[in-house]
């Protein structure tokens, strides 16, 4: 398993993104104490989430927001619930979180 980061490195409701095996690049975002990890790839354009570094989630940090054209995804499921890419759905990364605080591409 390829360690990613710390769990204390991803504050509740923000996200981090970090480059993985292949370039490629995902994000990992936290929600009452779980974390969850994506591609950073829009369904809809095939373009890069934020627009600025680790800015991955809406305004309110409900939601994941695509900078491009502001579709919304749901942190949970990676699903898209507004935007032109409905029905669509982010790619999930499946992560580990070990006992020593380190999340790890599983």
């Amino acid at each position: 398993m390829t360690k990613i980061c710390m769990t204390e490195d991803i504050p509740e409701r923000e996200a981090r993104s970090f480059e993985v095996e292949d370039n490629t690049t995902i994000f990992i975002t936290q929600r009452d104490g779980v974390f969850y990890a994506y591609q950073n790839l829009c369904p809809h354009l095939q373009t890069e989430l934020e627009f600025l570094e680790n800015q991955f989630l809406d305004q309110d940090q409900e939601y994941i927001e695509c900078s491009t054209h502001g579709a919304l995804f749901n942190v949970e499921t990676g699903e898209c619930i507004a935007g032109p890419c409905m029905g669509d759905s982010l790619n999930k990364v499946n992560i580990k979180v070990h006992s020593d605080g380190g999340i790890y591409l599983d």
